[in-house]
This record gives C-alpha cells, sequence and structure tokens, in this order.
C-alpha cells in the first residue's frame, strides 16, 4: 500500500503531488545535508527550503520530523551542545516555515526495520547516529492574527467604540474565569475559594468590565498604591455605525456599565437618580482607564447594604497595569480578592485565623498533592511591610525546573487601611495573583502562554486529567538587537513607557530590557542611553526578519512617543 517516488526536490514538495494529495499527516526527513563537505550555513539554508515547503503539504495538525546528528540541531536537548553560531539553528529555519518545535526525542535506528544510515560525503558509507535527535514540528499560530479588536459600548441610546490598547491586544475580555471555561487560573480560584470556604462563610460578588472612570480610584491613592501612573487610559469614541459592522468587536451590556460607574461617582445619595446622572456624567467624559487592582471596588463593596462582617466576601477578574518586561511580572492578570470585616476589638483573632487558613491553602495547592505525577515544591511565607500592619505573600519555589528556588510574590494582606471606615468596622484585604499562582501549580514557565490562543494549550486542562504541564513550543530561538539614543534635555526619560512601548510594538516577544550604559558627551553634555533587548516567544514561530521589522518599528515609535532621537 506504499508509494515510492524518485526525484522529489525537498524544497519543492508542492510540485510532486497534485492538491488533493498534498494533505500529509506526516514528513520525515531523516539527516538531511546538503552533501559532501556542505558547511552549516548551506545545510541551514536546506532546511529553512525545506520547512518552507512543508507548509504547502502538510495537515493543519500534522508533523515533521527532522532527525539530526549529535549537535547538530543547536538546543539544549543536544548532549553536548554546540554553540549557536556553529549549529544548524533548526528551531530558527522552522520558523521561517511557520514551524515550532513540540518535541524531541532519541533517535532510534532500531524502531525503522531494514534501516540504515548512508551517505556520509556522498558516498556508501554510513555516519554516526550516536546521541542523534529525532526533532518533531507542528505548525505555529500566525502572527497575523494578532490585531487589536475594537469594543463597543452602549450608554443609552448612544454607542462608543475603543480599541484595545496595543500592549494588551488579546487580553480583554477573554472570559476564562467565566462558567463554562476550563482555564487553570478559573480550576485554582476555583479550590483556592472552595479551601477557604471550610474557615469562613463566603459570599461571591460579580465583578463587572474593568473600564473606570477619570477620578474615580481615591481608594487607591489614599493606600499609597502608584496604580494610576501605570493604568492604561481609554479614550470613547461617539461610534454610529451598524452594529453588525464590526463583527470582531465585543459589545458591553448597559446596565453592567452604568453600575459600574454608579459605584465610583458616588451618585446613590438620596434623592438623586444615580444611572440617569451616570449616563449623562460618562457621554460628557470620554476617558476611561482600565483598573489596575480590584482593589478599586472595595468601597462599593463595603457600603453595600447587604455587606455581612464576618463573612468573606470575594472578587474575581482580571486586572491591568503598565509594568518592566521581567520574567514574572504581567500588565494583565487575573486576581482575586478576599474582603473580610470584622468588630475591631476581633481584630488579632480574624487576622491570625485567615492568615492561618490561607497559608494551609496555599501550601496544600503548591505543594500539589491534588496534582498527578509532580514532585514539584514551594513554600509560602507571610512577609511584614515596613508599616508593621500589611504583608506581602511570597512564595519560595522549584516548579521552574531551576535547581535554585525562586522567590515570587503572589498576593498581599493588607489591614491599615485607614481611609476605609464603616460602622466602625475593622477591614481585611486579601489579594491573591492567580495567574502565577497557576504558573507555580502547573509549572507553567512563561506567564505568556497563559493568553495564548492556541488550542494546544487549553486542551492539556482538560475536566478529570489533571497533570504537569507540557510545553508544545520548544527552545524556541532568541534575537538580540541593541539600540542607542539621545535623551531630550527638556523631557525626563520615562522607563516605563520605554518598555511598554518595547511591548506594544513586539506583541509581547520582548521578553527582556537589559540597561548597558549610558554616555555624557563631553562638548555637548547630551546624555545618550544605550540598551538591550532579547525577543522569544512562547508559542509562536518567530524569525528573524519579523524581530527586525519590529526593532525598525521600535525606533520609530520611541523617537515619536518618547522624544528621543535613536
Amino acid at each position: 500500500g506504499t508509494e515510492v517516488r524518485f526525484g522529489v526536490d525537498c524544497t519543492q514538495l508542492a510540485d510532486a503531488f497534485k492538491p488533493q494529495h498534498r494533505e500529509f499527516d506526516r514528513i520525515y526527513f531523516n539527516f538531511p545535508h546538503c552533501g559532501r563537505k556542505a558547511g552549516v550555513a548551506k545545510n541551514r539554508e536546506l532546511l529553512a527550503k525545506f520547512f518552507q515547503s512543508c507548509k504547502d503539504v502538510l495537515a493543519d495538525e500534522g508533523e515533521v520530523h527532522v532527525a539530526l546528528c549529535r549537535g547538530q540541531g543547536g538546543t539544549p536537548a543536544d548532549k553536548p551542545r554546540r554553540e549557536w553560531h556553529n549549529s544548524w539553528q533548526v528551531v530558527a529555519m522552522a520558523a521561517l516555515g511557520g514551524f515550532i518545535l513540540s518535541d524531541v526525542h532519541p533517535f532510534g535506528c532500531e524502531a525503522v526495520p531494514g534501516y540504515k544510515c548512508t551517505g556520509y560525503r556522498s558516498q556508501d558509507k554510513p555516519f554516526h547516529v550516536e546521541g542523534a535527535l529525532n526533532h518533531i514540528f507542528t505548525r505555529s499560530l500566525p502572527f497575523e492574527g494578532s490585531q487589536p479588536r475594537i469594543f463597543r459600548i452602549k450608554l443609552g441610546d448612544r454607542w462608543f467604540s475603543f480599541p484595545e490598547p496595543e500592549a494588551l491586544v488579546g487580553k480583554l475580555n477573554r472570559g476564562f474565569l467565566e462558567a463554562p471555561s476550563c482555564h487553570p487560573v478559573k480550576t485554582i480560584n476555583e479550590k483556592l475559594i472552595a479551601e477557604l470556604g471550610k474557615a469562613f462563610p463566603l459570599k461571591r460578588l460579580k465583578c463587572s468590565f474593568p473600564l473606570l472612570p477619570e477620578g474615580s480610584p481615591s481608594v487607591l491613592t489614599s493606600w499609597n498604591c502608584d496604580c494610576l501612573s501605570a493604568a492604561f487610559w481609554i479614550s470613547l469614541c461617539e461610534d454610529n455605525s451598524n452594529s453588525e459592522s464590526l463583527t470582531s468587536g465585543t459589545t458591553q451590556d448597559i446596565e453592567d456599565f452604568l453600575e459600574l460607574f454608579s459605584e465610583f461617582s458616588l451618585l446613590k445619595d438620596s434623592g438623586r437618580d444615580s444611572k440617569q446622572e451616570t449616563h449623562e456624567e460618562i457621554c460628557g467624559q470620554t476617558k476611561l482607564f482600565l483598573r489596575p487592582s480590584l482593589l478599586v471596588h472595595v468601597q462599593a463593596v463595603i457600603q453595600a447594604p447587604d455587606f455581612l462582617p464576618g463573612s468573606v466576601h470575594v472578587l474575581s477578574g482580571p486586572v491591568f497595569r503598565k509594568c518592566r518586561i521581567l520574567p514574572f511580572t504581567m500588565p494583565a492578570f487575573h486576581e482575586t480578592l478576599f474582603i473580610l470585616g470584622f468588630n475591631k476589638n476581633l481584630k488579632d483573632s480574624y487576622l491570625q485565623s485567615l492568615l492561618d487558613h490561607l497559608k494551609d491553602t496555599l501550601d496544600s495547592l503548591l505543594n500539589q498533592t491534588w496534582l498527578e505525577g509532580s514532585k514539584l515544591s514551594s513554600s509560602v511565607e507571610f512577609v511584614f511591610q515596613p508599616n508593621g500592619n500589611d504583608y506581602i505573600i511570597n512564595v519560595k519555589s522549584h516548579n521552574f525546573g531551576s535547581d535554585c528556588a525562586k522567590d515570587l510574590i503572589i498576593g498581599s494582606v493588607t489591614t491599615s487601611a485607614t481611609s476605609i471606615v464603616h460602622r466602625d468596622q475593622c477591614f481585611m484585604f486579601v489579594s491573591v495573583n492567580l495567574d502565577l499562582l497557576a504558573m507555580l501549580v502547573w509549572g507553567i514557565s512563561d506567564w505568556r502562554m497563559l493568553w495564548t490562543f492556541d488550542h494546544r494549550f487549553l486542551k492539556h486542562f482538560v475536566p478529570g486529567k489533571i497533570e504537569s504541564f507540557k510545553s508544545y513550543s520548544l527552545y524556541p530561538p532568541c534575537y538580540v538587537h541593541d539600540i542607542s539614543f539621545w535623551l531630550d534635555e527638556k523631557k525626563e526619560f520615562d522607563e516605563l513607557e520605554f518598555h511598554t512601548v518595547a511591548r506594544a510594538v513586539s506583541q509581547d516577544t520582548v521578553i527582556s530590557i537589559q540597561f548597558l550604559s549610558s554616555f555624557q558627551h563631553p562638548e555637548t553634555q547630551q546624555v545618550s542611553l544605550c540598551y538591550r533587548l532579547t525577543y522569544q516567544t512562547c508559542d509562536k514561530a518567530l524569525t528573524q526578519q519579523q524581530v527586525a521589522s519590529m526593532q525598525s518599528q521600535f525606533r520609530k515609535e520611541i523617537q515619536q512617543r518618547l522624544h528621543v532621537t535613536p
């Protein structure tokens, strides 16, 4: 039942097969080589053209298997590993065809009866296959799909629209915490809430769309929370287009939206039509921001007539804030906020009880007694803040494959919110970063993976089957670019905005920004800064050419937005 063809050009596979015969589930290329004493550059070119040819004849969920001799691939799977410049750079060549490395394992001749290696220097001689590896590649999602979406909101009889911020593309309105979701942040949130519910009566609250009007978060500044300077601002534009014309957009329900603004505009005074006045207020002001923390909801929650002292009130939802590009800092994440009110005289006993149960719950989740096949471990500690009242929740973890433990702050416990006073009660607020918690529990090393649109990620988290996460994109290539620029003497350089522009232009592919040096011209006294940017994806094929284009665009953007001169 097998058809054998000769004279097939591996760089022009589509020419060898009719269109109806091009949906291959597997393409194998064992030990590709240009022949004779071809160097690494020619063999890279062969691989690049081969992968670009494969995309024309491979089924959507097909695989490309490429066997290479020891060290040729240039990935950490090679033992010993060659220097990148002296390898065939197989993952980078595969990216040119839109492929990612999804698995790698030793190549075994015994798995193919009758197979023998031949062709050493184009002769009928065998070559060494000891330590050879079989690399398995799959299709990547295209970068072209990552465009800002348009959101539409109805206020009264008027429609407004706004685009997703460039630094948050693909992160608004994803619904990870909604009922049908099997996303790991929802799973870990439900387990966290269920465990705390065994010790305290719980009341779960609905979390509204994360847009807030300008001037609403006085509660944040009273806690010395530097969130406003890091907020993502949104400008609403009146939109009279037909609702069907924006098929990619999202319409936000009017009731939820107005209810949200009623909370923070403090229009609940007696004798005022809060919803009507909120509507008029918002229609007159079109500058909003995305909430940087669920703490902005605290005042509304504790002043609600149905607030129950002694019960833990629970809010869960996404939050957004500008941040520097670091491995475990994220511009968007899911937060759960526990709010507990009690009599001032009972503060010490409530605090100790809550801390004890919270530590036991987190220890249980992080040490994964419920996670099959896991040998990872973490420890939780509450670290006092300088004010002597508040804590940060610190986790020391070995869950990311490193011999050295990582210290991660996954939340906070606030007891010193003196500006929050209601009915002579004391309040405690526990905030937990669900994304970091999920990463620790499942061993997900890159926070960006939580936001992927690739169905293979969620396929791992099916109900009833819980196991440590294994990435479907291994050893993605890194590309490094340096950039230097003169500062504008009249303007202060905003390094946070520098990171945010890099995040936006690169579509979150910049994983590191390293300050290298500064220089002051001895005559003009003008100052120059130099930074190093490292580009790498976690779930998509990224090519050197794409990165060069992003870097070029980045130079233009910082010149325009930050008033520097590259």
